[in-house]
């Protein structure tokens, strides 16, 4: 599972026109599923994301996690985080999950990052939509799920 963390002032969706999810102050986050991914991926990155600190402090350190600036949260699907472009000039979406699975996947990443920040906002999974954010920073953040349990597997072997 991969997520482009995106650091806003505000941010909100549209589908069709009307407005399904927006937030003040707090993280964009669009999230690709890819083939293979479970449950765990969503719930690490669920809490590596909640946990994350990068917002500024009040001696302008990054140093404040998303529930620190009592901001929100706003998911995105976005299969194309998934995209393989090394061959030719089209990209290819053969490691994403089927749309059945990635939408569970979501589903339940939505629900785990809900049980830790209040505010919490969606798309619709498979639309066409509009996303308006005021970015702030810039601070853009990609985090996949492998890399996080590698780092678990290398602090487990470490331990013992």
């Amino acid at each position: 599972m991969i997520a482009v963390l995106q650091r806003v002032s505000r941010a909100a969706v549209r589908v069709g026109g009307e407005v399904t999810g927006e937030i003040g102050v707090g993280l964009l986050v669009l999230l690709g599923v890819r083939k293979g991914d479970g449950e765990q991926d969503a719930a690490l990155l669920a809490t590596k994301i909640a946990r994350c600190r990068i917002f500024t402090d009040e001696a302008d350190k990054m140093n404040l996690s998303v529930n620190d600036m009592e901001g929100g949260v706003l998911v995105v699907s976005n299969f194309t985080l998934l995209a393989d472009y090394h061959h030719g000039n089209r990209p290819a979406y053969f490691d994403a999950a089927p749309p059945e699975e990635a939408d569970r996947l979501y589903r339940y990443f939505v629900k785990e990052i809900s049980t830790q920040v209040p505010r919490v906002a969606t798309g619709v999974f498979g639309a066409d939509m509009r996303i308006a954010m005021e970015a702030d920073g810039p601070v853009t953040i990609v985090m996949d799920s492998e890399v996080l349990k590698k780092g678990r597997r290398k602090e487990h072997e470490a331990a013992h």
